[in-house]
């Protein structure tokens, strides 16, 4: 992690679960680290599970991702108070219990699609625009799930494996666009199975065999990690007898 010493992380979703022990992780291995969250005072929170050094380098923003324009302030935020984003971490995600044949699911339906999708591709864009400006080798990180590979055979779990599949289909595209536009950003989609978050509650029952939301953190550490001839582009990472 030494190439991302006071080097500026952006990580989406980080007032609770996977986002919050992202956040931690990177401010403690010395990154600048800007925390966006609906919940802007959760992450302001985390602070205090640090030691004052670390704690020093998290910063909260609020932001909703389904919202254009919060995006947009957000990273233009970013940029004036810390020159630019040189590590995007999209793990903002929402699961909504709802079959897709149910009456009245729409704004379910479209709060997950807007959440996974579009707040995903519209933060990765606000990134890679500052990284393309001040010439960085950044990189992006995709929260993605074993979902977007095999559909969940769970109740009510509606669109998200769409959703998805969709950010395995856009982790591709985005590949081909760094690549073709002579850039050497790096962009890897991380997958885990269960983890023990807020998102699963409403959809899994209690017992499921999960990982930790410090398991998640570690393999974003590890991709980071690589050298600049490396990239992890894709990471599965599934608890030890898991059912899917």
């Amino acid at each position: 992690m030494e190439q991302w010493l006071g080097k500026v992380a952006v990580v989406t979703g980080a007032s609770a679960g996977i986002g919050a022990a992202i956040a931690k992780d990177l401010a403690k291995a010395g990154m600048v680290v800007v925390g966006l969250a609906r919940r802007v005072e959760l992450v302001e929170a985390l602070k205090a599970d640090l030691p004052k050094s670390a704690s020093d380098r998290l910063h909260a923003a609020k932001c909703d991702v389904c919202k254009e324009e919060d995006i947009l302030q957000t990273f233009k935020w970013v940029e004036g108070k810390f020159g630019g984003v040189d590590v995007l971490v999209n793990n903002a995600g929402v699961m909504r219990p709802t079959d897709l044949m149910e009456v009245g699911n729409t704004q379910n339906l479209h709060e997950i699609l807007s959440t996974n999708v579009m707040g995903l591709v519209l933060c990765s864009r606000e990134a890679f625009q500052s990284m393309k400006k001040r010439s960085v080798d950044g990189h992006i990180v995709h929260i993605n799930s074993v979902a977007g590979h095999k559909v969940l055979e769970a109740p009510k779990s509606g669109i998200y494996s769409a959703s998805k599949y969709a950010v395995t289909a856009v982790t591709e595209t985005m590949r081909n666009e760094l690549r073709n536009a002579g850039t050497r950003i790096k962009v890897t989609s991380i997958c885990p199975g269960l983890v023990k978050t807020e998102l699963i509650t409403e959809v899994f029952p209690q017992g499921s065999i999960t990982l930790e939301a410090e398991d998640i953190s570690n393999a974003v550490l590890y991709v980071l990690s690589t050298p600049p001839r490396v990239q992890i582009h894709e990471l599965k990472i599934k608890p030890a007898g898991e059912l899917f």
